[in-house]
């Protein structure tokens, strides 16, 4: 059992939870993921670590709720208990395997969507710590959905927002943004695109115009997180991948993003219908193995 030791609603249908967790903060790095079942009959949710703690034992989460069961995880309270709580699992981010000295030349940007920009927290907390310049975009439908943006100053990053509706900060997209910035002189050695497929697909394709590194994280695709159901299998150059597996991190110039999204579609159609016979029977376990 994985006690929650605290819980935040971090916008509309946006949670934090810190869970106690400490094989799993010890083993952690960041691009890694957790799956969490809430009972015995819980569904097998695959999320990306926000931030891990060794010496607390924690390990931080954060979700939105979209199906029947994230729904469920977000009425627990600090204080309950997760069934399972598995993990670390996925590759970890290439760069925390390059030579320091070489990264501390380098200058990253990381373009966060709405909730990807729980996984970006990690990546920039870890570079920060070591000195590497970073600079953080978070685009969000609106005011109300930018997370973790506080957060991030205090590593001490360089962070811009951008809303969709222009309610906060500044309108525009996040390819208007680091287009911006690129045009202005800021030279990126490496561009690091969490978020919506629809989004991590135009930064690749701005920054392939510019001969930019790009690395994008197919975690919107994961339905089991072990490869075994093919939900997450993808076209990455000649080559068949498993964003669970082999990721879920990927060169987002490789990435077929088109084959991506109709796989993602196709998941979506029967999450749907799986939650619209939840609501006629009242139902509350993961129908079809793909209500998260």
């Amino acid at each position: 059992m994985f006690k929650i030791v605290e819980k935040r609603k971090l916008a509309a249908q946006i949670y934090l939870m810190d869970v106690e967790a400490p094989r799993v903060a010890k083993s952690a790095k960041p691009g890694q993921f957790v799956i969490v079942k809430m009972d015995e009959k819980g569904e097998r949710i695959p999320l990306t670590i926000c931030d891990y703690d060794a010496d607390r034992g924690t390990v931080t989460i954060v979700f939105q709720t979209l199906g029947q069961s994230t729904i469920g995880m977000a009425a627990y309270e600090a204080g309950d208990y997760f069934t399972d709580f598995a993990g670390p699992l996925g590759e970890a981010s290439e760069f925390i395997y390059d030579d320091i000295d070489d990264l501390k030349k380098q200058r990253f940007v990381f373009v966060a969507g709405g909730v990807g920009t729980a996984p970006v927290y990690p990546q920039v907390k870890w570079l920060q710590q070591r000195d590497v310049q970073v600079d953080v975009i978070i685009g969000a439908r609106s005011r109300d959905f930018v997370i973790l943006e506080a957060e991030m100053k205090a590593l001490g990053a360089n962070v811009y927002v951008t809303t969709d509706d222009g309610s906060y900060s500044r309108k525009g997209l996040v390819t208007d943004v680091l287009k911006g910035l690129i045009d202005g002189g800021v030279t990126y050695d490496h561009v690091v695109a969490i978020g919506p497929m629809i989004m991590m697909k135009f930064v690749s394709r701005l920054t392939k115009d510019y001969n930019i590194k790009t690395t994008i994280s197919l975690n919107p695709i994961m339905v089991d997180g072990t490869g075994m159901c093919g939900a997450c299998r993808v076209t990455v150059g000649n080559e068949i991948k498993f964003a669970c597996v082999d990721g879920p991190e990927f060169d987002g110039h490789l990435v077929d993003f088109d084959e991506a999204m109709r796989r993602q579609t196709m998941y979506k159609t029967e999450e749907g219908r799986c939650m619209l016979e939840a609501e006629k029977t009242s139902h509350t376990g993961g129908c079809c193995g793909g209500n998260k």
